[in-house]
């Protein structure tokens, strides 16, 4: 049910007589409440919520047992996210990017299908250690945060392909992204870097390291040795 710029500020009446739903788009309105109703959509996919004013979501989204799709709660006005959200453990692409969240639950740990995590622009300054239950986890995109250090156990996302933590405040890259064999790109652009660690040669899968916007000095023999292999470094 396609909803898309309906020029909506609640959820039409409609869609609840439709409980075999799989699909609903409710981007681009204006909506302020997500009702508890929504438990009611046992069936549902894919769910868009983005580009809205929501304030908050009930609990009870985290009951969807199909949720399995995407999840889009992205551009609106959330404080905090539920732990009950946890409970979408189907569910394989979460973007909760562009709000005000200050923190992630460590309910989100539990959502051991996820693939892609994206909570770019918001205001975190630290991630729960249970995302590093995630293990099936290959993107997880944390751009213009307040980060200045990672959970140890983000070492354990044996699977993760992609780093983003582009306009935070790292001021040494984290010692987590160490155990990462599958690393493919490591966005490190716009923080507070002096220098770059040797073991970054140990990652076994780099492709990409993007350095710019640091005042990193040094480590010429590391980022050699990476370009030697064909890793492109940009700084």
């Amino acid at each position: 049910m396609d909803y898309w710029r309906a020029g909506l500020d609640s959820v039409p009446e409609r869609v609840w007589d439709h409980p075999g739903l799989r699909v609903l788009l409710l981007a681009d309105n204006a909506l302020t409440h997500l009702p508890a109703r929504v438990a009611a959509l046992t069936d549902l996919r894919t769910l868009d919520l983005g580009h809205n004013r929501l304030t908050g979501v009930p609990p009870e989204l985290g009951a969807l047992p199909a949720l399995t799709d995407f999840l889009y709660l992205h551009d609106n006005r959330l404080t905090a996210l539920p732990e009950e959200l946890g409970g979408l453990d189907r569910l394989t692409y979460l973007n909760v990017g562009e709000n005000q969240l200050g923190a992630l639950p460590a309910g989100l740990g539990r959502m051991a299908s996820l693939v892609e995590l994206r909570a770019r622009h918001n205001r975190i300054t630290a991630l729960p250690a249970t995302l590093g239950g995630l293990r099936g986890l290959r993107e997880l995109l944390l751009r213009g945060n307040r980060l200045s250090a990672l959970p140890d156990t983000l070492r354990h996302l044996g699977e993760l392909r992609e780093l983003e933590l582009r306009e935070n405040a790292f001021e040494t890259v984290p010692e987590a992204v160490r155990g990462l064999p599958l690393l493919r790109r490591l966005d490190l652009r716009a923080n507070r870097l002096r220098a770059v660690p040797p073991w970054l040669t140990a990652l076994p899968s780099l492709e990409k390291l993007d350095l710019r916007w640091n005042d990193v000095r040094g480590g010429e023999d590391t980022l050699a040795a990476l370009r030697a292999r064909g890793c492109v470094v940009l700084r």
